[in-house]
């Protein structure tokens, strides 16, 4: 039996509208998949995943038809399995490690995580005992007098990592207190991933299990400019783990960046995810948008943010990636989702200039065709112009979507906090930095990378916490 496909609203319906687009699977395809799993007695797909999920564990109990329990056994390691089956690259990580995969058929494991999820976000069943690992409840939280000697942690960030370090020492009876800059919850979940490829009911869902745990979130609460980690220090708190993410974006250096109309994709989505610029003038934020639109990329942000740009009424989106599509970083699916809704990919193409008309707005934008030569650092063969192929690309907006870097807003406030030449926290395995008591993960660590791996890194760092803590 070959795997499972999923469901998926039509590609003419779905490049107008923001609603979810894969549909799920329904219970019939659940079982089928199921069925598949040979729950291999040395899993090699729970090595694969970065936060080590049960997978066999939660397949048989599928194929039981125990949906709810399903979704509990995941959440033994992992907070977030509605968001990691919509959005994780499975297909590197457990799936590109599954037995069956030798034979390019492996099990669809995400299709299943993201099945279970969704029964447990219909069932009535109360968020706090959701989020408990199975056989071990939550120790209960000193009150009185005995609160004082409750050991308290600060977290810098609500993204994935922050989340998951919160949600682990919550679950060890400490007292987690989370500071998020911004007025919403979720990081990079909420402002950078859109609502057609991760539902914000979905972040509410599972933040509310953490909150229930009896972590407390502070929004608006922006360390390294209204506190100081030194200042969490004096308020009592015992450790501090930063998971801030890096959200400041990349460029090209190339002429005509500061035009109206071009933007970085961290500022273009979270317009539109966070501040629902979709819906102006209902929200207070506008956004732009031109007939024709170019974004230069091509990872999964270079994909999200063409495919938004088209759902806000651009008639023609373009990609723009210098390399070709074997060497697209982007996933598979998200690939093949953008061309079945008809954005048109210029591969082996590189910006040059941005153009201006007479009132400082993008008119075109000149680009020149590459040709791969010899592999880079990153095992990619390096792209190389092609010496007279200039052309143009006549657009009115450009979103420039090369990647991120660390923000030194919270960083360069640390003393004795060594960074690395790019201006990342430099922690080791377990999160540890140069400054005692002082644990970080995620993006500010390792500079971009995906959200089941920053919750793996908020993991380790939890229990590396505990343990100073407990001496």
């Amino acid at each position: 039996m070959t795997k499972q496909h999923m469901n998926k609203q039509d590609p003419g319906v779905r490049r107008h509208n923001f609603k979810e687009v894969a549909t799920g699977f329904t219970e019939e395809q659940a079982l089928a998949e199921a069925s598949r799993c040979l729950e291999c007695k040395k899993p090699l797909c729970v090595e694969g995943c970065p936060v080590r999920v049960q997978i066999p564990q939660f397949i048989h109990l599928i194929k039981e038809k125990k949906y709810v329990e399903g979704a509990k056994k995941i959440k033994e390691t992992n907070s977030f399995p509605a968001v990691c089956g919509r959005v994780c690259p499975q297909e590197d990580q457990c799936e590109g490690a599954c037995i069956l995969n030798k034979k390019g058929n492996p099990i669809g494991i995400g299709y299943l995580e993201r099945f279970v999820a969704d029964a447990l976000e219909k069932s009535l069943t109360p968020a706090r005992l959701l989020a408990q690992p199975a056989g071990r409840p939550q120790p209960p939280l000193p009150r009185g007098e005995g609160a004082s000697k409750v050991k308290k942690v600060a977290v810098i960030g609500t993204g994935p990592a922050g989340l998951t370090c919160a949600a682990d020492l919550a679950k060890l009876g400490y007292s987690v207190r989370i500071f998020e800059a911004l007025h919403d919850t979720g990081g990079v979940m909420r402002y950078g991933i859109p609502e057609f490829r991760l539902p914000k009911r979905i972040v509410d869902f599972e933040v509310k299990a953490i909150k229930e745990l009896g972590v407390e979130i502070e929004l608006n609460a922006v360390i390294g400019a209204t506190l100081s980690i030194e200042d969490l220090f004096k308020e009592g708190y015992q450790a501090v783990f930063i998971g801030v993410g890096a959200g400041t974006p990349s460029f090209m250096s190339i002429p005509g960046e500061n035009l109206n109309g071009v933007y970085s994709a961290n500022e273009f989505l979270t317009r539109v995810n966070l501040m629902k610029s979709y819906d102006f003038p209902k929200a207070i934020t506008p956004i732009k948008i031109g007939k024709h639109v170019a974004v230069v990329g091509g990872g999964n942000v270079a994909m999200d943010a063409a495919r938004t740009a088209m759902r806000l009424g651009a008639e023609k989106v373009y990609l723009v990636y210098r390399r070709s599509r074997t060497e697209m970083p982007a996933r598979i699916e998200e690939v093949e989702n953008a061309e079945e809704e008809g954005i048109i990919f210029k591969l082996l193409t590189n910006p040059k200039k941005i153009m201006a008309d007479s009132n400082g707005s993008v008119s075109g934008m000149e680009c020149i065709q590459m040709e791969l030569g010899v592999p880079d650092d990153s095992g990619r063969r390096r792209p190389v112009e092609k010496a007279g192929s200039e052309f143009m690309l006549a657009v009115q907006t450009v979103i420039m979507a090369i990647g991120t870097q660390a923000n030194p807003l919270l960083t360069k406030h640390v003393p004795g906090l060594d960074l690395n030449k790019w201006g990342y926290i430099v922690a080791d395995e377990q999160g540890r930095t140069s400054v005692p008591g002082v644990y970080a993960g995620g993006d500010i660590v390792t500079g971009s990378a995906t959200v089941i791996q920053a919750m793996g890194a908020g993991r380790a760092a939890a229990k590396s916490i505990e343990k100073f803590l407990s001496k």
